[in-house]
């Protein structure tokens, strides 16, 4: 028997939401993009029904100041990192990002082999033509088309929490990274998901990013940017594949 109810608990200055599942079981560690944790909350439920789950408060959108790092990727990703040394010292995890916060994820993975045993990016940012603003803002107003609408309140007190300066230098941050180069260097199996209608996330850009990976493959499922949201199941069933894939 394992208790899946999310917590929230604070280990090396991140605070996490946790779904503990059961002994014995794998690490799935969850950076949400932007900062807003809302979205991903019933994958993390999901999650938690076969593995030890963590949705991470990065970069600290999820509560008032002090942030644990600054609205930056590289910070974000170090903050992943120091966490990991606190709760998973001696346990390679499954680590899962989405949009900004895979891109975290993915230098995590690549600076840290010995910490990852699977690494999955979900709408996977930003390809070259999103890293000037007249190419990202087309990507933005498309996929907000086709966002289901109450995902709006789901998220916006995270936005409001961040503020934004925050949300712009985690953009500006994400923009001036190159996945395509860090991804080279991850040695676990990489497995990357977008939505069919995802417009950041593009199916040339992930299908690029899977073939330098070394060990890499790209699978397409429903939905627009954010298709995790109230598809937790998918989600997590996806998380698991990875996960099995690496044992």
């Amino acid at each position: 028997m394992h208790d899946d109810t999310p917590r929230a608990r604070w280990d090396a200055g991140v605070r996490s939401v946790t779904a503990s599942g059961p002994r014995g079981g794998p690490v799935v560690a969850l950076v949400p993009g932007l900062g807003a944790l809302g979205y991903l909350t019933d994958t993390l439920t999901a999650c938690g029904a076969w593995a030890r789950s963590f949705l991470l408060d990065l970069p600290g959108f999820g509560h008032p100041p002090p942030r644990p790092c600054p609205p930056e990727v590289p910070a974000i990703a170090g903050a992943v990192s120091r966490w990991l040394d606190a709760v998973a010292p001696e346990e390679p995890v499954v680590l899962v990002g989405h949009s900004t916060g895979a891109q975290a994820a993915l230098r995590v993975a690549a600076g840290r082999p010995d910490r990852v045993r699977a690494l999955v990016l979900m709408g996977m940012t930003f390809p070259p033509e999103q890293r000037r603003f007249p190419g990202l803002a087309r990507a933005a107003v498309r996929d907000l088309a086709r966002e289901r609408p109450v995902l709006l309140p789901v998220v916006l007190p995270y936005y409001a929490r961040g503020g934004p300066r925050g949300l712009a230098r985690i953009v500006r941050s994400a923009q001036r990274d190159q996945p395509e180069r860090t991804i080279r260097d991850v040695r676990c199996p990489v497995l990357l998901v977008r939505g069919e209608q995802d417009t950041f996330a593009t199916q040339d850009w992930v299908d690029h990013l899977a073939a330098a990976a070394p060990d890499g493959r790209a699978v397409t499922v429903p939905g627009a940017h954010t298709f995790p949201y109230r598809r937790g199941g998918l989600t997590a069933a996806l998380i698991a594949d990875a996960a099995d894939t690496a044992r």
